[in-house]
């Protein structure tokens, strides 16, 4: 029987390629196919930095271990996805070569020193000379010498030297350093232009008068930054100063990934990859440039032309409605709120906030912070409330991968300002998105506003992420809220809450009985999911047994999914679409049953073995008719997507849905329509 799981590594490499094929759509506007493309690259850097690193580390650890779907072991995972990052790869050149056609076409060209007239050569040789050369060092690969530290992701020139005996030698010039930009202009050539890395390259000769330069390339090094925060904590260290040290030792991992721009003698690629203790399937070598970020320039300067970017969306801002209590407090209190991002603006939440912030009833106000923007309004209201005396606690997750200088720096503002700053719970992450607001209430107790979220409390990704934003009087829902924070200042986790699901205890247990409730339905069950990844053995073990028993499964998962749906015998009456668009899908959304019976959640967790049993994550229930039916409609538009929508096969193979049978539908355009507008109490 053919087995309905997939590895992760490779799934999630299917995603990322979904992303490259919207830097090659004709639906999509150029300059939006530049965003992809760059997204695609970084993307790409970021999986062998975490993924392909956290593989070298289990291999050398214990490379008979196997993976729990696949049965794959490290090094086999490795080799598997280095094979396909190479497909990959292939592709990627093509989709820029057509993206640089197309630029060509608005008076934009990146070009090499062979395209360019001999006066702009000149010019260009006097720039390098004076602005440069005085900035540019070398370094010599000899026996007597250790080779060069080199920095992550960052770009070097390698010149091989001949002198005049025969001797062969490497030299490494790093390209970062000068104060010219990225991209140099060709003097007297409007609208081309020469890559940094590329003009240095071709000075290196001057470098070396004493010695022939018989061959050069670009080189780029990714290193491992798979780095376990706990394994290395020490109880008598600051948790906030051993982020920082982790965050420095992360810089110096060893090396996982070089690419090269052009082709050099074999045995000096050997020699180069030797040191840094890479294998040959670890080099990658292509005409493309090594780094993308320069795309983003190309689009500053086309900004003046609507048609190559998007349509201008505005994210619709909530009013209280007329001869109601003005305040968002008071609207909250008469009903729940649900809000969609970025169709619905984040402000709302902000008003919540600043209102807390200071309503003499409001004595304190928790929350849980994962990913904020470096100018967060949400952390200046949090000091501006501890600021007027009210309690403010708030537990910053430190160990957000590659946000952690950013949290620190926020953790010691609060601080300042006189919050109270959690953080540091071993061997489990805060990812749940919880903020508890304490009101003191006309008898003199205490009474609560908890808001919960499927994504981060972040100005700036609210305008490009899908999210949901769910606030709340229910009480019950309130007192559960501050069971967890009262464990999270403890360091502990709680086992059980009345309403709300949470990890790492009782989620997943709490999900298997939400399945097995369809299970007994048999063909009259039905769920649908929305979720970014889909890799926990034991919640796809129930989805197969409850589609084994007819249960109808609908799941719209963005990235990683390690089941495959359509499996005769296992996965029959399960079916998966993936959207990638405009805009982030990243809410998750689960729905059991139908009609009447729906029991519906938003959460900040994915159905992966680590939401479930390495983070606190919360799941919390949508009780009010018309935002069950407003999540019911997400899914149904999602679903039903026939632009940027791909259906996941039973091959592992996804492919565009594009039916001219069914009709158009364009799910996160349809979400700006004034008819999803949420329901206000």
């Amino acid at each position: 029987m053919q087995s309905c799981f997939t590895n992760r590594e490779l799934s999630w490499l299917e995603f990322n390629r979904r992303v490259l094929m919207n830097a090659s759509s004709p639906l999509v506007p150029l300059c939006e196919r530049l965003n992809f493309f760059s997204i695609f690259q970084s993307n790409l850097d970021e999986f062998f930095m975490v993924r392909i690193g956290s593989l070298h580390d289990q291999k050398l650890l214990d490379d008979g271990s196997r993976e729990n779907k696949t049965g794959m072991r490290p090094s086999s995972q490795i080799e598997a996805a280095l094979a396909k990052i190479r497909s990959i790869c292939r592709e990627r050149d093509e989709v820029y070569n057509v993206l640089m056609d197309d630029l060509a076409a608005q008076g934009i060209r990146i070009v090499r020193f062979s395209d360019i007239s001999d006066e702009a050569e000149e010019e260009l040789g006097k720039l390098f000379h004076s602005d440069v050369l005085p900035y540019l060092s070398r370094f010599m690969i000899t026996r007597k010498e250790d080779f060069p530290f080199l920095k992550n992701r960052e770009i070097y020139a390698i010149a091989v030297l001949k002198s005049r005996d025969g001797a062969i030698r490497v030299a490494v010039i790093p390209c970062a350093g000068t104060v010219l930009p990225r991209l140099i202009r060709v003097p007297g050539e409007e609208g081309r232009f020469i890559l940094l890395e590329e003009f240095i390259l071709h000075y290196v000769p001057t470098l070396f008068t004493e010695e022939e330069v018989v061959g050069k390339t670009l080189a780029r090094i990714t290193r491992n930054a798979d780095i376990d925060a706990d394994a290395v904590y020490d109880e008598d260290l600051n948790y906030r100063e051993h982020m920082a040290e982790i965050i420095r030792m992360r810089k110096r991992l060893c090396p996982v990934r070089m690419e090269l721009s052009r082709q050099i003698d074999t045995a000096i690629v050997n020699r180069l990859r030797e040191y840094m203790g890479l294998t040959a399937s670890q080099v990658f070598e292509y005409d493309t440039p090594l780094e993308l970020s320069f795309l983003y320039r190309f689009s500053d300067m086309l900004r003046g032309k609507a048609d190559l970017f998007y349509p201008p969306r505005t994210s619709r801002k909530l009013a209280v409605p007329d001869g109601k209590d003005p305040s968002v407090i008071g609207m909250i209190r008469r009903g729940d709120v649900l809000i969609h991002y970025p169709y619905d603006s984040f402000s709302f939440f902000l008003r919540l906030l600043r209102e807390a912030a200071v309503n003499p009833r409001v004595t304190a106000i928790r929350m849980t912070l994962y990913r904020v923007a470096r100018n967060s309004k949400v952390a200046e209201v949090l000091e501006e409330a501890a600021e007027n005396g009210k309690k403010v606690e708030v537990f910053v997750e430190l160990k957000a991968r590659f946000d952690e200088e950013n949290n620190i720096e926020w953790s010691r503002r609060l601080e300042s300002a006189g919050c109270r700053v959690i953080y540091g719970i071993e061997h489990i992450k805060v990812h749940s998105k919880l903020c508890l607001i304490s009101l003191r209430n006309e008898a003199g107790g205490e009474e609560y506003i908890t808001q919960i979220g499927t994504g981060n409390y972040n100005e700036n990704t609210s305008r490009i992420y899908t999210d949901l934003c769910l606030m709340t009087y229910n009480q019950q829902i309130g007192r559960d809220g501050r069971m967890v924070f009262d464990a999270l200042t403890k360091g502990e986790t709680i086992r059980h809450a009345e309403m709300l699901l949470v990890s790492p205890n009782d989620m997943q247990v709490s999900l298997m009985k939400l399945i097995d409730e369809q299970i007994r339905k048999g063909r009259n069950g039905k769920i649908r999911l929305k979720l970014n990844s889909l890799t926990d053995k034991e919640l796809m073990d129930k989805l197969i047994e409850a589609s084994r028993a007819g249960v109808s499964i609908r799941m719209v998962i963005r990235g990683i999914s390690c089941m495959l749906p359509g499996v005769p015998g296992l996965t029959d009456n399960i079916r998966i679409i993936s959207i990638v668009g405009r805009y982030l899908e990243h809410s998750r959304i689960y729905l059991f049953g139908d009609g009447e019976d729906t029991k519906a959640f938003i959460s900040s967790a994915d159905w992966m073995t680590r939401n479930m049993s390495r983070r606190v994550e919360i799941a919390c229930p949508v009780l009010y008719r018309p935002h069950i039916e407003m999540l019911n409609r997400i899914m149904e538009t999602c679903l039903n997507d026939t632009e940027q929508s791909w259906e996941l096969e039973s091959t592992g193979e996804y492919k565009k849905r594009n039916n001219p049978e069914k009709p158009y539908c364009d799910a996160q355009d349809a979400f700006h329509d004034p008819s999803f507008m949420p329901c206000l109490p």
